[in-house]
Parts: structure tokens; C-alpha cells; sequence
């Protein structure tokens, strides 16, 4: 029962984020069909950040009248949502109609909303819920968020959408001297796109398949049985945040955790290990709300709206293995941070100075499109 219970935990944590994010690595192959051509990043960033409204509706919901919105119900709605959202896109994706007198993909941005506000929503949802069930089960959840950018990614690398090369092509031109007219022949080298090897229909019909056992695993787990065992005791010595929590010495015993939950003096059993306090000093906590501040405006916003600019210049092959890599970097480092936990302002500041570097380097690239440093070199497709 317990094996059964991790495998839905997982199956539904894929259910997360997988529709934006095969949006992302979809990407290389819509740009080349829809009329927003390069700018189409661009529009799906500033969508994503208008779905916002579905996590600061369900806040203001549990600020303003708690125990109104039921979790479960919320759930199945914006799950259901996101299968329905997904199987539409999978037919209309292309489906275009004029505003103010140009072509939009109108289609495809709406039900993009659909799923963006699914996703986002998801983040205020689904991790209430997992943490009524036993705290292993959490760890497991991660993992299924984690799949959630992997799986797209290599349904995308094996579709193979945007990859480009170059072939030799041999015309006759008609070329007039005077009063005559000569056929002279003519070789140039042309780019030609490789059809993919399954086409975007099946890509997001094989989304809605994900989205769809993200529902069932959630139906499955609703009626687990032996799980639903809300225990603050429980999750306090868990294994998932065994790495930031430790004993209070006796004199902190009657503190509260940051998130302002209270600790009782009298804990007794397996269950008394209490929650260290994590506090930092004001200008530290400054600095770490600004380095999450700085980093999701990056990662979220800039550099995806950017994308095309930085990366079509040199090719379609770059820009489909960008998209693709991108989405994987999530649950590698996820891993990484799994294996090696480090709490170190230090380190997170020497990183965030590291990602700062590559996304100037990307933006500074993007500046430059559609003649960017190093356009017809190996080292410049390697670096970008």
C-alpha cells in the first residue's frame, strides 16, 4: 500500500507544472508556424504572470474566509481544467483569427491562460493537500514536480521539432545579356527543416495523457486508506525537513517557528523533537527575499520572453536543444540540492552572481539578433 501511495504521490506531483512546460520545449517548432513568430515567448512570459490571479484568489480566499474553499474540490476543478485545456490546444493550436488587423494565435494564447492559471494554481493547492498525508510521501511529490519539466523535455528531444540543416540545391536561373536570354545553373546552399518526428497534435495529446493521470492519481489518492494522518508530531522529525529543523535547546522551548506555528513546552513521545527556530537578522532576510526576487524575474520573466532572440540566431537545433536542456536543469538541481543541502548566504549569493553573468551574457546576445557574437561558429552554438 505504501509503494502503491509514493507512485500516485508521484504521478500527481508531474501534474505540477508539465503543461507550461511543454509549452517551453514546444517552443523551437511553434515559433516557426504562428504568427507571433519570435515575440510568441514573449506573450506566453506576460500569460503566465496574468495567471497569477488563480493562487492570489485562493489566498485572499483562506485570508478572508477560511475553510470556504475545500482543497480536494479545488483540486479536481483545476486539474480537470488543465486536461480539458490540453486536449482543446491539441486540435485549435493553430487556429488563428485577425485583431486590430493582424493575425493572432488566439487559440493558443487562451487556452495557454487556461493552463498557466492551472499550473500556478497548483503551487497553493497541491502542497496543502500532500501535507495531510504521512511526510514521506512529500519527498515523492517532489520528485513528481521535478518530472514534471524532465518528462516534456524528452518527449520534445525525441519529437526532434525545429532541427534544421543544410543542402546543396542546384537552379537554373534565366539570365539576360543583351537581347539574348542564357540559362546559366546556380548552387547555393538552402536551409531545410527536418519534419519532426511525430507532430505537435500527438505532443500535446501525450500532455493531456499526463494531465489525465495526474487526476486519476489524485482520484486514487483521496481514498487511500491509512494515510490521512495530519500529525504536526509526524512532520516535525520527518526526513523532509530533518536537514532544517533540529532539537530547541530548553530555553527556546516555548518559541515559535517563523511561519508563526507554536511549539508546546509539553511534547512527549516519538513525536517531541521540536522545530529549531529559523530566524535571521532584518538586513539578512533582506537579502534573501531580494536574491528570490531578482532570481524568479530571471528565470520566470526576462530571459524566456527573450529566448528567441538569443537563441534562433544560431539555429534551430540550438534553440530546440535550449529548450529542451532548460527543462531539465529544475529537477537536476533539485537532485543536487536533495543530496547536498547547504544553507550558506555565501553560496547562494556566489550563485545568484553566476546566473546574473549567463543571463547577461543572454540578454547581451538578444541585444545583438539577429547578428549575435560568434552566429557562425561551433563555440558560439555550444555557449548559448
Amino acid at each position: 500500500m505504501a509503494l502503491l501511495t509514493h507512485l500516485l504521490a508521484c504521478v500527481f506531483g508531474t501534474g505540477s507544472w508539465v503543461a507550461i512546460n511543454g509549452l517551453w520545449v514546444e517552443l523551437p517548432l511553434l515559433v516557426s508556424v504562428l504568427p507571433e513568430q519570435w515575440d510568441l515567448p514573449s506573450y506566453i512570459t506576460i500569460i503566465i504572470q496574468m495567471a497569477n490571479v488563480g493562487p492570489l484568489f485562493i489566498t485572499l480566499m483562506h485570508r478572508f474566509r477560511p475553510g470556504l474553499l475545500k482543497e480536494v474540490a479545488v483540486i479536481y476543478v483545476i486539474v480537470s481544467v488543465g486536461v480539458m485545456a490540453c486536449l482543446l490546444l491539441a486540435f485549435l493550436w493553430n487556429y488563428t483569427s485577425p485583431i486590430a488587423g493582424r493575425p493572432h494565435s488566439t487559440a493558443f494564447l487562451l487556452l495557454t491562460f487556461f493552463l498557466a492559471l492551472v499550473d500556478c494554481t497548483s503551487s497553493v493547492t497541491f502542497l496543502p493537500f500532500m501535507m495531510q498525508l504521512q511526510p514521506q510521501y512529500l519527498t515523492t511529490f517532489f520528485i513528481g514536480e521535478g518530472l514534471s519539466g524532465l518528462i516534456p523535455a524528452l518527449i520534445a528531444l525525441g519529437q526532434g521539432s525545429g532541427v534544421s540543416s543544410c543542402a546543396n540545391v542546384t537552379r537554373v536561373v534565366n539570365v539576360t545579356i543583351g537581347n539574348e536570354t542564357v540559362e546559366s545553373t546556380v548552387f547555393q546552399l538552402e536551409t531545410r527543416y527536418l519534419p519532426a518526428n511525430f507532430s505537435t497534435l500527438l505532443f500535446f495529446l501525450l500532455m493531456t495523457v499526463m494531465m489525465l493521470a495526474c487526476l486519476l492519481a489524485f482520484f486514487f489518492l483521496t481514498r487511500q486508506p491509512k494515510v490521512w494522518e495530519l500529525s504536526q508530531q509526524q512532520l516535525f522529525p520527518s526526513n523532509i525537513i530533518l536537514n532544517s529543523f533540529d532539537q530547541l535547546p530548553d530555553e527556546g522551548a516555548d518559541s515559535q517557528l517563523s511561519g508563526g506555528c507554536p511549539c508546546p513546552k509539553d511534547a512527549k513521545g516519538p513525536g517531541d523533537i521540536l522545530p529549531e527556530k529559523v530566524s535571521y537578522p532584518l538586513p539578512k532576510l533582506t537579502f534573501i527575499y531580494l536574491l528570490i526576487a531578482w532570481v524568479s524575474s530571471l528565470t520566470n520573466g526576462v530571459l524566456p520572453s527573450v529566448q528567441s532572440y538569443s537563441c534562433l540566431p544560431y539555429g534551430n537545433t540550438a534553440y530546440h536543444l535550449v529548450a529542451t536542456l532548460s527543462s531539465m536543469a529544475n529537477p537536476l538541481a533539485c537532485i543536487v540540492a536533495m543530496v547536498l543541502p547547504n544553507r550558506s548566504l555565501a553560496l547562494l549569493g556566489t550563485l545568484t552572481m553566476a546566473g546574473t553573468g549567463f543571463g547577461a551574457y543572454n540578454m547581451a546576445i538578444a541585444v545583438m539578433s539577429p547578428c549575435p557574437l560568434l552566429q557562425q561558429s561551433q563555440w558560439g552554438d555550444a555557449i548559448i
